[in-house]
């Protein structure tokens, strides 16, 4: 075994053990798509006095989060989206009515005078003020550390705050303050009011003032014994001194001045789903993966034998590697992204088969060589097309991420790390493997067992027929250009049904107890005033009810009124998309579709010859419109999963266009007198091998994720599978007939090997070679 090969085995056992040990000891974070929950996407706008800018949302949402906080949600999570949106995620909340009410109010901030205190643990002698003197504005509220105190009315609101900020005092030993500013009217109201405080003994409850958010106490100082009775605190500013750690200080700061400079917050964004469609989701898609995995395992085991079941080892390192990374790096597992992790279990084999196919090239050629210099030419050869494959395919995910919305965006973030680990284990631990297995002379002696040392039997069958495909090449961008054209009448006969997210409205799906009909439930509907609501099945005898603008409100007359056929009737899955979003999201995948063009096109464009690049482009257009052609023609919906669809079928058709021209560009620097046409034949036979074993490795994944993901994966899969099918015929039929016409318009020379064609022509000596020769 080699120093390089030793390097390669310890580094994946490392990586392994590093990925069981994370596996083992931490749980994955799910979204709420997959453990349950409502989540909302709330837009901050500009107030008469207030602009609603990346400062504001902030105060914004740390008021949000005290007033969610009081729900007693678990774990509740609030982040800033942008400059100004803040997303709510609230996990098991199935009606989130109470919710966005409380997050709908304007955040009111007040000062009072405390008028007396009751010690924690005790009962108050009366009735809070509040409840005995109605109208007087009087409260009774629990201080920070729980005693009760007995408050009058606001003296002095949360616009007269001009700002509030956390400072760190040394000189006078105060530690860490909050210095508080105020307009000039509300600065004499401070005055007066401490003023009054003041007029108590040093000590007394009433003697504080406190600062009221939402009916909720955040802080409640004493005033100072060196300001005399009705003197008060100058009008200036002020400083709150106190125990504060740096946290709590900035955390006080923020609220007040967010408290102050509060900015009306619009749901543009709701989406609730039942714990019960997120385990099922779940369910499935382990059943997918195990399923989708144990089928390519064997498939790859039978057609590459001994090195086909190392590289299935390797994919098993894989799925452990990647979960461990999603794990560790605390990424938030939603459907799509688990959706994500099951097709890169398909995809991972990829490299594998692309460097086992020339290892079987090396040894066709040179029948006399030994395995491992086969093997080791395999990947060097190989390396290229590997790289220049994944680097698109994350290129596309990179378009998810930015460009792609909510769950759509945890889809990008797996299918990256899905790709990252993919290189790892196929270009690492498979080669470990291979490279050891190699070594063994009972493997090298019987080539019917390692799998590589024999061409395959769709090679065999390919090189007897030798079929001339390419003697008129415009045969076949006609019958490309006819499948565009029936995609085309679909979209403009049958239309494309964009789902809510892309037009605004809201989309409830329900499970009752006793079966409805879609004329029924439709009827039941119009009879309670939701005339316009579209009625549909869905999963198992559910019912999916669409509308226009449905507040919580209508949604809950809604259920009730479909109740009244259909019993117990439960909420499994809810979308709310207000208008003004529909237009930014619709914008936004015609933005990311424009972007994934033009990048693809410039990559590739950089990488190999321009008419191979637009070539490339063609096909990767005529994949997107044929895919989104069958979802008019079937009346499947056109939503942000399946943007993400749409998306990784662009990754996958430009990979399968990038193997077929970088073996062109390799056959054609080594020949570069034989006509083009000939070069382009040759090399799409020497490569239908990796596309077709790549493809039956994802179709197994995808018919299992068509077949057991229910309705929410289900049209997922369906795009795949036929973005997968559309694009192996694209990279061979579309794609090449298209370089071969662009070509006969250009005079370019034909590409001059380089350093990596001159090192394919002359590999790297076995290092168990010594060269001898006789």
């Amino acid at each position: 075994m080699t120093r390089a090969t030793t390097v390669r085995a310890v580094l994946a056992a490392a990586v392994l053990l590093v990925s069981v040990f994370i596996t083992l000891t931490m749980s994955p974070r799910l979204g709420l798509d997959l453990q349950g929950g409502t989540r909302m996407v709330l837009q901050a706008e500009d107030s008469a006095t207030v602009e609603a800018n990346r400062e504001t949302t902030d105060r914004t949402l740390e008021v949000l989060r005290q007033r969610i906080d009081s729900l007693g949600v678990a774990e509740p999570v609030l982040t800033r989206s942008g400059e100004d949106r803040i997303i709510v995620e609230l996990p098991d909340v199935q009606d989130p009515r109470q919710a966005a009410a409380v997050i709908g109010r304007t955040a009111q901030l007040s000062f009072h005078a405390v008028q007396g205190a009751t010690p924690p643990g005790t009962e108050p002698e009366s009735k809070p003020e509040s409840e005995t003197e109605p109208g007087s504005g009087r409260l009774t509220l629990p201080d920070e550390q729980g005693t009760q105190l007995g408050l009058g009315p606001a003296r002095l609101s949360g616009a007269g705050v001009k700002d509030a900020t956390a400072s760190f005092e040394a000189q006078q030993a105060a530690g860490w303050t909050v210095k508080l500013d105020f307009h000039k009217d509300a600065g004499k109201d401070w005055t007066r009011l401490t003023g009054e405080a003041a007029c108590h003994p040093a000590g007394d409850e009433r003697r504080r003032v406190a600062i009221v958010l939402d009916e909720k106490v955040i802080s409640s100082p004493q005033v100072d014994p060196s300001v005399g009775c009705q003197a008060g605190l100058p009008s200036g500013s002020t400083q709150i001194t106190g125990s504060f750690s740096a946290k709590e200080a900035r955390d006080l700061a923020l609220l007040i001045k967010g408290g102050a400079l509060p900015v009306p917050v619009e749901i543009v964004e709701q989406r609730t789903v039942g714990p019960t469609l997120g385990a099922a989701a779940i369910d499935a898609s382990a059943q997918a993966a195990l399923i989708g995995a144990a089928a390519t395992a064997l498939f790859i085991t039978f057609v590459y034998r001994l090195f086909g079941a190392l590289a299935a080892v390797a994919l098993a390192a894989y799925g452990v590697i990647s979960y461990a990374a999603l794990v560790g790096l605390g990424v938030t597992l939603t459907l799509p992204g688990l959706a994500g992790f099951v097709l890169a279990i398909g995809m991972a084999v990829d490299a594998n088969v692309l460097v086992f196919e020339r290892a079987r090239e090396e040894c066709q050629d040179r029948p006399t060589r030994s395995l491992r210099s086969a093997l080791t030419t395999g990947f060097q050869k190989a390396f290229s097309a590997v790289a220049d494959s994944n680097i698109t395919t994350l290129l596309a995910a990179g378009l998810l991420f930015f460009l792609g919305s909510g769950p759509v965006k945890g889809f990008g973030v797996t299918l990256a790390i899905g790709v990252v680990a993919s290189m790892f284990s196929a270009l690492v631990i498979a080669r470990a493997l291979t490279e050891i297995a190699a070594g063994s002379r009972f493997v090298s002696d019987y080539r019917g067992v390692n799998g590589i040392a024999r061409p395959g039997s769709v090679r065999t069958w390919l090189t007897r027929k030798d079929p001339q495909l390419f003697r008129k090449p415009v045969r076949w961008l006609v019958v490309s250009t006819a499948l565009v054209a029936v995609a085309v009448a679909g979209i403009v006969v049958r239309g494309i049904d964009l789902g809510v997210e892309f037009t605004g409205g809201r989309l409830v799906e329900y499970s009752t107890s006793r079966p409805v009909d879609v004329e029924t439930a439709r009827s039941t509907l119009a009879d309670a005033g939701f005339g316009d609501a579209e009625v549909t099945t869905a999963g198992d005898g559910d019912i999916s009810v669409r509308t226009g603008k449905l507040d919580n409100d209508g949604e809950h007359a809604l259920r009730e009124a479909l109740a009244t056929e259909g019993g117990e009737t439960t909420k499994v899955r809810d979308e709310l998309i207000g208008p003004s979003l529909g237009d930014e999201l619709r914008r936004n995948a015609l933005i990311a579709l424009g972007v994934a063009v033009f990048v693809q096109l410039a990559y590739l464009a950089m990488r190999f010859r321009w008419t191979f690049a637009v070539a490339s482009v063609v096909g990767m257009v005529h994949d997107v419109v044929i895919v989104v052609g069958a979802f008019a023609w079937l009346g499947r919906p056109v939503d942000g999963i399946f943007l993400a669809a749409l998306l990784t079928v662009i990754g996958y058709s430009v990979n399968d266009s990038v193997v077929v021209f970088d073996r062109v560009r390799e056959l054609w620097a080594g020949n570069r007198k034989t006509p083009l046409a000939t070069i382009a034949r040759r090399a799409v036979l020497q490569t239908v091998p990796r596309t077709v074993n790549t493809g039956m490795g994802a179709l197994f994944i995808l018919v299992a994720l068509a077949v057991l993901g229910g309705d929410s994966l289900a049209d997922f899969a369906l795009a795949l599978l036929i973005g997968i099918v559309v694009g192996t015929w694209s990279s061979v039929f579309t794609a090449v007939p298209g370089a071969l016409v662009l070509e006969r318009t250009t005079g370019a020379p034909p590409p001059v090997p380089g350093k990596a064609s001159r090192r394919a022509r002359a590999p790297r000596r076995d290092p168990l070679d010594n060269g001898a020769r006789v």
